[in-house]
């Protein structure tokens, strides 16, 4: 990889593309681990989970810290140690020091995403920003609906070790980019808040704890109530806090911006929906289908190539369509598509007339929101803003997904091998979400009317 005004852009899809693809990739792995480590759902929906709360936790922070100490410092940091955590999590030869590892990849995709999209924003002209910011959100996009297809291909070739392998290489070829690119003056500062970021963690995995276990333990189990209360008054103090320390863990002050605000409420949303959505149709075709590990990563393929054309289209269109119009339009595509599923879900397999075009449009849908919501929260704040706005905004999308795949977990837990009631819950819920979802986005306001640089990328 050689330094060119590409480089930065390059750097930034591809870290992209490797944080959101461990979101997803570890997908298919559940069937083989149960069988390695004989443990049920609700243990091993915490090796997806674990790694989305530190993500989601550490991303606010870690926008601030690019500001700080510098895009390409802590873009490096953030890759080297994602790719040591990738090669741990690999040798582990127990289900808890894969999740310890799991939570160390968590913390790297925390850093590499809010320095990446600073690469995107800082590095690129005004006038190419949006189409820039679109090639960046249909990476991350394209990484989430293809996590599946590509885990479904190593876990049946060679087991679930190689989802994590398959990180080092890329890993190392962006540590390689990265020292490749010249180094950028940075601003001195406060460093963001290390004990409300711990406190934000700890609060959205208490909530995710009290969801998932809620049917093993029952609901008016006092460790039921213990878990959810106290990740309640956890996220509120971490909230309380955020807004008395100069220098907070989450930026609340971005919030006053309704754009940025209304963009954070869908991301949060969406999250839920797209991460329970994306495991779901997995468990679905493994176990009600009896469809092979292979079979059923080929399976999401179609929806991976619809996010992926949606996302090119729209990055490269003369005439691009606002934001809220392409989450509203995403959001109705996503709700028509998973309300039909919930409806018609069949108990024999189905690919070509029920599941091929629902999976295509569930990808366009998808594809829609990310490069739509996106777009709103980065070119919502100010310059000196973009990287702690946009981990804030990427930060919700995980705290979503956590909670999403939580209810997914309680949900399924304990039901009839084959049944599909339980499965149409979930895809009823994530209907619902996606309505929430467009209703959220009518308060995204046009990109032309917020801010000069705005502006200036519409010129």
């Amino acid at each position: 990889m050689t330094s060119s005004p590409r480089t930065p852009l390059l750097l930034a899809c591809g870290a992209s593309f490797l944080a959101f693809l461990d979101v997803t990739i570890t997908n298919l792995a559940i069937p083989d681990l149960a069988n390695d480590f004989g443990a049920g759902v609700s243990s091993l929906s915490w090796v997806v989970t674990l790694y989305t709360i530190l993500f989601a936790a550490l991303l606010a922070p870690a926008g601030r810290f690019a500001d700080l100490v510098g895009r390409r410092r802590l873009f490096a940091i953030g890759v080297t140690a994602f790719t040591a955590a990738s090669l741990a999590a690999a040798l582990s030869p127990s289900l808890g020091l894969l999740l310890a590892a799991r939570g160390v990849q968590g913390v790297g995709a925390a850093m590499l995403l809010p320095a990446s999209l600073a690469f995107v924003l800082a590095d690129t002209a005004p006038e190419k920003r949006p189409a820039a910011i679109g090639l960046w959100a249909a990476s991350a996009s394209i990484a989430a609906i293809a996590g599946p297809a590509l885990g479904g291909i190593l876990v049946d070739a060679t087991g679930w070790r190689a989802l994590f392998l398959i990180n080092v290489p890329l890993g190392v070829a962006l540590a390689w980019g990265t020292l490749r690119l010249p180094a950028v003056e940075h601003k001195r500062g406060r460093r963001p808040d290390v004990v409300g970021a711990v406190l934000l963690a700890a609060s959205v995995a208490s909530l995710v704890l009290g969801v998932t276990q809620a049917r093993a333990w029952d609901w008016l189990d006092p460790r039921t109530i213990g878990a959810l209360a106290g990740g309640a008054i956890g996220l509120a103090l971490a909230l309380i806090r955020a807004a008395r320390t100069p220098a907070p863990a989450i930026e609340i002050s971005l919030w006053r911006n309704r754009t940025y605000a209304a963009a954070n409420v869908v991301s949060l949303l969406f999250g839920a929906g797209l991460y329970a959505t994306l495991l779901l149709g997995v468990l679905f075709v493994t176990e009600v289908w009896g469809w092979s590990e292979l079979q059923a990563g080929l399976s999401v393929t179609p929806g991976a190539l619809a996010s992926a054309l949606i996302g090119i289209a729209i990055g490269r269109a003369q005439r691009r369509p606002s934001p809220r119009m392409l989450v509203i339009a995403g959001g109705v595509t996503l709700a028509a598509s998973t309300a039909a599923i919930a409806i018609w879900l069949p108990e024999t397999p189905n690919f070509l007339t029920f599941w091929l075009p629902l999976g295509m449009t569930m990808g366009l849908g998808m594809g829609a929101i990310s490069v739509g919501v996106s777009s709103a929260a980065a070119l919502s704040v100010t310059p000196e803003r973009f990287a702690a706005a946009t981990g804030l905004n990427i930060a919700a999308r995980q705290v979503g997904g956590a909670l999403g795949v939580a209810f997914l977990a309680l949900a399924l837990d304990g039901h009839t091998p084959g049944d599909t009631s339980a499965f149409s819950v979930v895809y009823a819920m994530t209907a619902t979400v996606s309505v929430a979802v467009a209703l959220a986005a009518i308060r995204l306001a046009p990109v032309r009317a917020r801010t000069p640089q705005m502006a200036a990328a519409r010129a």
